[in-house]
């Protein structure tokens, strides 16, 4: 297998193993017995992870009976068994509220980066009301890690935002797991950079060539990793009308010396420590683009937040001020990194990052 084995339980009779693995964007469960021979036993574990629709879920097996979180594209994860090689759901967990809403459709898209021709993985949502006749504005949201990955399962975010009117897209860039060791490491010592960044873009000119997203009216974001991109990329281009920025990272000679993933961060993510590599370390902050930057943007941190701390958003708060771009900083007392970890700060997450967007729609 070209990726890792997680959750890994012997079957009761001793003769093969179970597992849980991810494949282009998709949680399964394998089995592998005493030959070494691997089976699918069933896909779509998941929707455990309620803001952002990162690949998540697990699953625990008694006598003959494999239980598991069942995650889809319009539902938080149900309980589920296996029945006869698919997924038979046991709860219905959220119906009482979400089958009163009319939610945005989840679509896969499949691409090619203007950079080198790498195929990318992606997924948009269309607004409840969608007619692709018309055009809408269009949400880039780009997902942590960066060696994590998204798939199409449900998220109050992006639904949020789908719901105001946008088409919401994201994708498994070039660094994303489930797609193999060497598509993971084609971001090896160089997060972010231009090569993520035309991933990104090129998605979005292909939906845009699908005729209903209105390219006046484009805007970013995402958190974490995708803080980092998104604060990176509006210094490669102006074609965002707003950006959010949701714990990034600005400054990596100062970051890697003050969070607290300094010692695994320093040695698997950069060549060596920041005095020995200065230039790259320089090279790949975005505070190294900010001369760049026309773009208003909005900066989201929690004020205890030890992985990206909040010096790096007051670097970059602070940085736009003196360029005198349009700019706001939001700090949440008492967040860690988390910041969405509670339902109520979720929810003034997304409100503040559609307010935004709507501000500088055209």
């Amino acid at each position: 297998m070209d990726g890792d084995a997680n959750d890994i339980i012997w079957a009761d009779d001793n003769r093969s193993i179970y597992f849980a693995y991810d494949e282009r964007g998709i949680r399964k469960i394998g089995q592998v017995n005493l030959n070494g021979s691997i089976k699918e036993i069933v896909s779509g574990l998941g929707g455990t992870s309620l803001g952002r629709p990162y690949l998540s879920g697990g699953f625990h097996m008694s006598a003959n009976t494999i239980a598991f979180t069942y995650g889809k594209p319009d539902r938080p994860s149900n309980v589920a068994i296996v029945k006869n090689g698919k997924p038979l759901a046991l709860t219905a967990l959220n119906d009482d509220l979400l089958g009163y809403k009319r939610l945005g459709q989840v679509n896969e898209i499949i691409y090619e980066s203007s950079f080198d021709g790498q195929e990318i993985q992606g997924w948009y949502i269309t607004p409840p009301d969608f007619d692709p006749s018309k055009k809408y504005p269009l949400i880039l949201e780009i997902h942590g890690g960066p060696h994590l990955a998204y798939g199409p399962y449900f998220s109050a975010e992006m639904q949020a935002m789908a719901a105001a009117g946008y088409i919401v897209f994201y994708d498994n860039y070039r660094g994303s797991l489930s797609y193999g060791e060497d598509f993971a490491l084609l971001l090896q010592y160089k997060y972010s950079s231009p090569e993520d960044f035309e991933d990104h873009m090129s998605g979005i000119d292909a939906l845009i060539g699908m005729g209903f997203v209105d390219e006046n009216n484009l805007f970013i974001t995402g958190g974490s990793a995708g803080g980092i991109a998104t604060a990176y990329a509006i210094g490669l281009t102006d074609r965002f009308n707003a950006a959010v920025s949701a714990k990034p990272v600005i400054n990596w000679l100062s970051k890697t010396l003050t969070a607290d993933s300094m010692v695994s961060q320093i040695y698997h993510q950069f060549p060596g420590p920041p005095w020995e590599h200065l230039e790259h370390y320089w090279e790949r902050s975005p505070l190294s683009l900010v001369g760049n930057v026309t773009t208003p943007t909005l900066l989201i941190t929690g004020e205890d937040d030890r992985r990206t701390p909040i010096s790096e958003t007051e670097q970059f708060y602070q940085a736009l001020r003196l360029k005198g771009v349009e700019s706001a900083m939001i700090r949440i007392p008492g967040a860690s990194h988390g910041i969405a970890s509670v339902p109520s700060r979720l929810i003034t997450k997304v409100d503040h990052i559609i307010a935004w967007f709507e501000r500088y729609k055209k």
